[in-house]
């Protein structure tokens, strides 16, 4: 028997993914949490085999939620369950510990079977989403090329310039020279393939080099 907790802040998809679970008697459903704070509490009782989590939900969301689960070292298997099939949500998700990620218009024969498989001590992702989840990384890893051809000072003032820092203040907080700033700026733009400030800051914010909050 696998136990799960599932993790939704909607009430009724709670009671439908449970049906859905129990229906053949392989996985029992040992705990709910309408959201990550009620999640984490649970978890601190109980030790579900699987997280059956979603991502967007109020408090603490599912991404938060992993964080903790490694920053904790809490034993417990995860399984994305999403309504949002951007790239993004499935890089976040397996960079940040889960063991699968699969949409919550999957057949329930598909979850059952993602479920088992991590269970087991394997990872299941969506089949249609791997595509797109590869050609993330390939450019995830070209983008890692650029950052490393980039020196120190130049990360910095590329992250200032992600800040919406002008060079006057860049020279300023850097105490170099505008003239200096510039010929960065131009190094930059060369080595990251981009050719204004607009995209310099969206490399670095894509890149996790700045966060906006």
């Amino acid at each position: 028997m696998i136990n799960i907790m599932i993790v939704d802040d909607h009430a009724m998809i709670r009671e439908g993914l449970k049906s859905l679970i129990e229906f053949d008697g392989r996985i029992k459903v040992v705990a709910e949490a309408k959201d990550g704070e009620e999640c984490l509490s649970v978890l601190s009782d109980i030790s579900p085999d699987v997280l059956l989590l979603d991502i967007n939900m109020p408090n603490m969301n599912g991404i938060e939620v992993l964080k903790v689960i490694i920053k904790k070292k809490i034993k417990v298997k995860v399984l994305i369950l999403t309504l949002h099939d951007e790239v993004e949500y499935l890089v976040n998700a397996i960079e940040n510990g889960a063991q699968g990620f699969i949409l919550k218009d999957s057949p329930s024969s598909e979850l059952i079977n993602a479920i088992e498989v991590i269970h087991f001590g394997g990872e299941y992702i969506q089949p249609d989403l791997i595509p797109k989840l590869n050609a993330t990384l390939i450019n995830k890893n070209l983008d890692q090329e650029k950052i490393n051809l980039l020196t120190k000072r130049e990360v910095e003032v590329l992250v200032a310039i992600a800040n919406g820092n002008f060079n006057k203040d860049i020279a300023s907080n850097l105490n170099i020279s505008e003239r200096t700033v510039k010929n960065h700026i131009s190094n930059i733009f060369k080595k990251i393939d981009v050719k204004d400030r607009t995209q310099a800051a969206v490399f670095a914010i894509k890149n996790n080099l700045v966060r906006l909050f």
